[in-house]
């Protein structure tokens, strides 16, 4: 199960993004984090993915309260998510080839020797050609890179992906490959999503549940209440 409760996370203490929120995936579950831009909904999957440490709140992974972020993380922690962002080209080493991109998890762990076999695995599964992982991010389209970075988040097998507006800057054709193949994923190894977007209708389509959260900065509220997005 992975948990967030209460959390309050932002970037500057004085001004937090999220406040008092809480939230939960079940493992096998596919939860839609729904809401216009700028609503804090990318934050909180900062912190679901331990990626940005919160102001407060507690985060729970199977039960066991996270104590530490990014790379301070156990390793059995940090690699339990696999995390795809909105723009790939912010999110892509631009020296890489594909290749290397996709294999850069399993270099940084130390499980080079697996990397040949498993990048022309999530390759085929993400509808990359053999040629396309020899080019490097510039000399691919929006949609290829997209596709990468999916099989870069799937490469170690996460249990938890995290997919924050995965599709908003991609065509419908590649949109669907690409919510295909976490589908795919996700009913081979019954890994839980969180997708975070704004688009109603393929949250609702895609997950189990979608969760419709226009503001994570609720208005003054009597002492001791919270927030709830679970």
């Amino acid at each position: 199960m992975l948990e967030l409760r209460a959390v309050t996370a932002g970037y500057d203490r004085r001004t937090p993004v999220v406040r008092d929120a809480s939230l939960t995936v079940a493992p096998g579950e596919a939860v839609g984090l729904l809401g216009p831009s700028g609503c804090g909904k990318s934050t909180l999957a900062r912190v679901a993915a331990l990626l940005h440490r919160p102001d407060s709140g507690t985060v729970l992974l199977d039960g066991e309260p996270v104590r530490r972020w990014r790379h301070r993380a156990p390793r059995e922690q940090r690699t339990a998510f696999g995390v795809v962002f909105q723009q790939p080209r912010l999110s892509a080493d631009p020296r890489l080839r594909l290749t290397d991109l996709i294999a850069e998890p399993l270099r940084a762990t130390g499980r080079r020797e697996e990397a040949a076999d498993r990048v022309a695995e999530l390759a085929t599964t993400v509808g990359l050609t053999p040629d396309l992982l020899n080019r490097r991010p510039h000399e691919v389209s929006d949609g290829q890179l997209q596709r990468a970075c999916l099989a870069r988040a799937l490469v170690l097998r996460p249990r938890w992906l995290i997919c924050d507006e995965m599709t908003a800057m991609l065509d419908a054709s590649t949109s669907a490959a690409l919510v295909a193949a976490v589908e795919e994923y996700r009913d081979s190894t019954g890994a839980g999503l969180l997708a975070v977007g704004h688009d109603r209708t393929l949250l609702h389509r895609w997950c189990d549940r979608a969760v419709h959260w226009e503001s994570v900065i609720p208005a003054p509220a009597q002492k001791g209440a919270r927030r709830s997005v679970s």
